[in-house]
């Protein structure tokens, strides 16, 4: 199986055309064997694991060949393995789904039962994480050089953990990655050469760390020659942050003293190593920031700005018009695919348009299978998927290198940490090939009708947030009698917006706290991610209800038949993005109600907090 390319330590001894070279070949040699190295880590991850009890259970009796995994072994979802994972938690450390020791949980940002799912993961994971980041530059550096000649401006922040009853860590993949000796220790590599000192991006007050860090970045302006956050949503809440916030950076360039509010002295003394007086910079990033338009804002203060480095494939598409707004139209640039499961493959084709984005995956990362996606008519089945995969279905899966073009799939993968033939959710449509290894264009999350951030919220969860709203209205003999949704991102941050019509069969007027508390009992009902991203992260807004006047769905579906929707099989749609429809809907407005405060949110699952 073809070897990562090692990093070289010693800058003295860099060599950095060479470790690029050596990084595009394995990229070669892993896509061109792709089936002999599906097959061995296939073959790896079954017989080191061939006595746990997960694998006896289902009676693969320590057999490792494909056709016997296929025929053994069922096709999952989360909460099929939830009541191993459970004991896992709780603290039972016996071989139950891996050889190796559990090392942490990573939360997955899907959710099950309004929770984070927990994503066992092993210590190795951190090893295969680290050589999908190893992979980016050298790809990047063949469309771009000379980016090893400056920085990257990264706005990278850790989220909160939680401790399992049975002591495991819980937390976001990057937060464990951001804490891993990986990053805090990496060895010498001009291309992770980043503006922010690893206290700020670490420092958990989400203030401080996007203060210091748009301190740093303003601080070494000249050097940056790419910028980016995870998340579209994450870099243009700096971007906002920034527009609050310019004037006291400014003065803290001025005097070369950091604000007061900075409190953690780990971040004042990282930074007051890069921040010196400079009434000149000061001066010039005011005469930028002052102006009313802040069209072109990024390549204004960041002058030598190559590329903007963030995700914005499926529901970050939203944030594509307003980042070409900031960066004045330069590059934006979606690098890797990975989730809390495993990090799956690279964008070879960096420098493609946003809406052509393919990632192709890396055949050593774990075993892929490909369950074909049935379309009607050419829209996405809304319906929940069935619990559980007919044998039928089972069999339709396919390999890695057995996938079609233009075919759209939902990603199963099987992984080192414990996860066979584990439906991830993710629909994905082969755009091509690399060498025998597929690219595919991300299409979206299955199900996932509204997502701000790294909050999913599915048709089934937003309906049961209903139900508990409109007890609220059963006072006043009211009703809501339609209702869609809407991902409002001009707003930042962004939010959810509800559009309901009602049905008033009593005299007596409802008052604005009513929709208010409907309002705050919506969020009540949503996921924890949900939550945790309007309270901790400050990355969603307050949920707003949309009253609109009577007979407004009634237009909605005249305009859906006009485009050519059947009659018949017409159904209000739950979740609606398509411009002239919400300006439909925004057009007949009667008013219009915010949640007046922030819901209920905890780290951890309520089990274990109820335990504290």
């Amino acid at each position: 199986m073809p070897e990562a390319p090692k990093t070289l330590v010693q800058p003295t001894d860099y060599n950095l055309a060479e470790k690029n070279k050596k990084t595009l070949q394995f990229i070669e040699d892993v896509t061109a064997k792709a089936d002999q190295v599906q097959k061995r880590v296939l073959a790896e991850i079954l017989s080191r694991n061939a006595n746990v009890e997960y694998l006896q259970r289902h009676g693969l009796d320590g057999q490792t060949d494909r056709e016997s995994f296929k025929k053994i072994m069922p096709v999952i979802k989360y909460e099929d393995i939830q009541p191993d994972i459970n004991r896992i938690a709780s603290g039972d450390t016996s071989p139950i789904l891996c050889s190796k020791p559990i090392s942490e949980f990573l939360t997955s940002s899907g959710t099950s039962g309004g929770e984070r799912k927990l994503m066992p993961t092993i210590e190795e994971e951190l090893e295969r994480r680290s050589l999908l980041y190893s992979l980016l530059m050298p790809v990047m550096s063949q469309f771009v050089p000379g980016l090893e000649k400056g920085k990257g401006m990264y706005f990278l922040f850790i989220k909160s953990e939680a401790k399992t009853p049975g002591g495991l860590l819980a937390r976001p993949v990057l937060t464990s990655y951001y804490k891993s000796y990986h990053f805090k220790e990496r060895p010498y590599d001009p291309y992770t050469n980043y503006t922010s000192p690893n206290e700020t991006i670490l420092c958990s007050d989400s203030y401080q760390s996007m203060y210091s860090q748009l301190l740093c970045g303003l601080c070494q302006n000249k050097e940056v020659l790419r910028v980016g956050a995870v998340f579209a949503s994450g870099f243009i809440r700096a971007i906002r942050f920034l527009e609050k916030h310019w004037a006291l950076l400014c003065k803290d360039i001025r005097t070369g003293t950091i604000n007061p509010q900075i409190t953690d002295p780990s971040v004042r003394e990282a930074v007051m190593k890069i921040l010196k007086p400079d009434p000149k910079l000061a001066d010039f990033i005011e005469n930028v920031c002052i102006k009313n338009s802040w069209q072109g804002i990024i390549t204004k203060l960041w002058p030598n700005t190559k590329y903007v480095d963030v995700i914005v494939t499926g529901t970050m598409s939203q944030y594509i018009p307003t980042l070409d707004y900031y960066s004045n139209g330069i590059p934006l640039v979606c690098t890797m695919y990975a989730s809390s499961e495993c990090y799956f493959g690279v964008n070879l084709n960096p420098l493609c348009k946003p809406s052509e984005v393919s990632y192709t995956l890396i055949p050593s990362m774990c075993y892929f299978e490909f369950l074909p996606v049935q379309r009607n008519n050419g829209v996405k089945n809304s319906r929940p998927a069935p619990k559980s995969l007919s044998e039928k279905e089972q069999q339709e899966l396919v390999d890695l290198v057995d996938v079609k073009l233009g075919k759209e799939y939902e990603l199963v993968v099987t992984t080192y940490a414990g996860l066979y033939r584990y439906r991830v959710g993710d629909v994905l449509r082969v755009a091509g090939f690399k060498n025998k290894a597929p690219q595919f264009n991300f299409i979206c999350r299955k199900n996932v009708v509204l997502s701000i951030d790294s909050d999913k919220t599915d048709e089934v969860e937003l309906q049961n947030a209903m139900k508990n709203a409109v007890n609220h209205l059963v006072p006043f003999d009211a009703t809501v009698a339609e209702y869609t949704s809407y991902a409002d991102t001009s707003t930042i941050p962004g939010h959810y917006v509800l559009f309901w019509e009602l049905n008033l069969k009593g005299s007596t007027p409802i008052p604005p706290s009513v929709f208010e508390d409907c309002c705050l009992a919506i969020e009540e009902s949503l996921n924890s991610v949900y939550r945790q991203g309007r309270v901790s992260d400050k990355s969603i807004g307050p949920l707003e209800i949309k009253i609109v006047e009577p007979g407004t769905f009634d237009k909605l579906m005249d305009y859906a038949i006009s485009l050519g929707a059947s009659i018949n099989q017409y159904k209000t749609p739950r979740c609606v993005k398509f411009a002239p429809v919400v300006e439909l809907l925004n057009s007949r407005i009667v008013s219009s109600y915010f949640s007046p405060k922030c819901p209920k949110w905890l780290p951890g699952h309520k089990q274990w907090n109820n335990q504290n």
